[in-house]
């Protein structure tokens, strides 16, 4: 039986929106209890002496786990950062303690948040690149993600809005 040359442009086409379904969320990763949604960083200054980290993680299990480091080969150190604000002033610090995430909670790193920092980084990744870290969780242990550089969202947008991997 000849399938002719219509079924080839169909198999072709399924199999090409099945690879673009799978792209938006190709950098998302499942770590046991843990959900690390769309690791992503801003492009940075040319001189600026950091760059942010930023991603969403979901715990849908029944125990807690806390984000407690990690690292980077494009930057000398990898930090948990909290923010808050004091009679006005925004403040950001090292979260000596991690961050924890309770069963059935979500923590977002964002902008002007708590967020990731690579301190003293030995490149700059530009807009649409990737670069690799390894995040450290108490229960979880280490996991490996994958940052995109991209311009920030707005605050309506959803994790994946406007977002295509290259």
């Amino acid at each position: 039986m000849n399938a002719g040359p219509t079924s080839g442009l169909c198999v072709t086409a399924i199999a090409i929106a099945y690879l673009l379904a799978g792209s938006a969320s190709a950098h998302d990763v499942k770590a046991g209890s843990l959900e690390l949604k769309h690791p992503w960083s801003a492009l940075a200054p040319p001189v600026a002496p950091v760059l942010g980290g930023y991603l969403t993680i979901v715990n849908t299990g029944p125990e807690p786990d806390r984000l407690v480091g990690g690292e980077t080969e494009i930057a000398e150190r990898l930090e948990v950062h909290e923010s808050s604000l004091v009679d006005g002033v925004a403040r950001m610090r090292p979260a000596k303690q991690g961050l924890e995430i309770a069963p059935g909670d979500t923590l977002k790193l964002q902008p002007g948040g708590t967020h990731i920092m690579l301190v003293n980084p030995s490149m700059r990744p530009r807009e649409g690149e990737k670069f690799k870290a390894t995040l450290q969780f108490e229960r979880a242990g280490p996991v490996e993600v994958e940052f995109v550089v991209q311009k920030p969202k707005q605050e309506s947008e959803d994790d994946h809005s406007g977002h295509q991997d290259p």
